[in-house]
């Protein structure tokens, strides 16, 4: 059986971003998204869940880029005075490798994260990180507590098996995400320990890395044709290009706009069906 969730990163960032993944969401193979709770446009996209409540949200947590959500002087190994995060990832894990920032502060900045969606009235079924941080053990083991304290069940598995992305032509490039796809898998026979010792599940397979920036529906749909066995998570980050994401620091602007439109693509839809893939939510992992 191959089932297969597709998860729409970065809900909250724009109202054009918020737009693109509903509409991939109704009108594609979308099946669930994360929701930012530092994104500017979180009550938008809080609005858009109102107004389609089947769809399957959960946390995007950052601890990478943009302003915390916990008082910045309750973690102030993690934020600056003005609440601003660090702004790249490697001066995080720079920073937490060194043992600059302790634990607590990472736990404190997850929980204010998910108590804000949570008080937006949203139960998320499933959590996962900007810049995929919780890849690192210091991360990973603050999130699985916080998770248990909220008895969120579901993760994203960070580490993409690349035996099937890397063949396609368009992750020829992706020189960096190799590197930190390589990187990140060092620390994988930890993230399934802490899948057992916390009851937590997460997909049998994880793919999305390589071609972020390239998910065009050709790169899609051959993807999808080729599959494993199991459950696989396609990570992707659909969204309308505007004035207000060209603002963005994000890199993925354009980009944005082509992940939509592979998504809505009749004949991804068509590879879906001719090659026996279910398409679940988030919340239907067991």
């Amino acid at each position: 059986m191959k089932s297969l969730i597709v998860n729409a990163d970065d809900f909250g960032l724009t109202a054009g971003v918020n737009a693109g993944i509903v509409q991939a969401f109704r009108d594609g193979i979308l099946t669930s998204t994360t929701l930012m709770a530092t994104g500017r446009a979180f009550d938008d996209a809080v609005a858009r869940v109102r107004e389609n409540p089947e769809m399957d949200v959960g946390c995007h947590l950052v601890l990478v880029g943009g302003d915390c959500v916990a008082p910045a002087d309750e973690i102030p190994s993690l934020a600056k005075k003005n609440g601003e995060l660090p702004r790249t990832l490697l001066e995080l894990v720079g920073r937490l490798t060194s043992g600059l920032i302790p634990s607590e502060d990472i736990e404190r900045e997850i929980r204010a994260q998910i108590e804000r969606v949570v008080s937006a009235g949203i139960t998320p079924s499933h959590l996962d990180s900007h810049k995929h941080t919780h890849a690192h053990p210091i991360v990973m083991e603050a999130l699985f507590r916080v998770a248990r304290e909220f008895g969120i069940k579901r993760v994203r598995k960070p580490f993409e098996e690349t035996q099937i992305s890397a063949k396609l032509p368009e992750a020829n490039g992706a020189v960096t995400q190799r590197f930190l796809i390589s990187v990140a898998s060092i620390t994988a026979p930890a993230f399934r320990r802490g899948l057992k010792a916390y009851d937590l599940r997460a997909p049998d397979h994880f793919f999305g890395v390589m071609l972020t920036g390239q998910l065009c529906g050709s790169a899609l749909r051959r993807l999808i044709e080729q599959l494993p066995e199991g459950t696989s998570e396609i990570m992707c980050h659909p969204g309308i290009c505007d004035a207000e994401l060209e603002k963005c620091s994000t890199r993925l602007k354009q980009q944005r706009q082509l992940e939509l439109n592979a998504l809505v693509d009749a004949d991804v839809g068509r590879a879906i069906c001719e090659s026996g893939v279910r398409l679940m939510p988030y919340r239907d992992l067991n």
